[in-house]
C-alpha cells in the first residue's frame, strides 16, 4: 500500500497522516486490485463554515477513482472521501465480476 499526502496551504500532520492511513488500508484490505493512494489536504478560506477540504485518488487498473469532500474538520472530511470512494469501489468491484 503506497500512499502520499500532500499539503496545500497546510502544515503538514503526522496525526493526520496516520489517521488517513489507518481509514484507507481497510479499503486496500477489501479491494486487493489498489495499487496506491494520493490524499491531498487543503484550506479553503473563502469559506466560513467548512473549508476543510480533503481529496484522495485511488489508482487501479482501469481508470483512476476520485472523491473529495469539504467539511469543518479534516477527519470527518476524509471520512467522508473514504465513503464515497467505497461507493465506487463497490459498482467497480461489481463491473469485474460480470467479466
Amino acid at each position: 500500500m503506497t500512499v502520499n499526502f500532500q499539503y496545500v496551504g497546510v502544515d503538514v500532520s503526522e496525526t493526520l497522516n496516520s489517521f488517513s492511513e489507518e481509514k484507507l488500508e481497510k479499503l486496500f484490505n477489501r479491494y486487493e486490485f489498489l495499487i496506491s493512494a494520493t490524499v491531498r489536504f487543503k484550506h479553503d478560506a473563502n469559506s466560513h463554515t467548512k473549508g476543510k477540504i480533503c481529496d484522495i485518488e485511488l489508482s487501479l487498473p482501469g481508470p483512476r477513482i476520485f472523491a473529495t469532500s469539504d467539511e469543518a474538520q479534516y477527519e470527518v472530511a476524509v471520512r467522508e472521501t473514504i465513503s464515497d470512494l467505497e461507493r465506487q469501489l463497490k459498482k467497480r468491484k461489481e463491473v469485474y465480476k460480470t467479466h
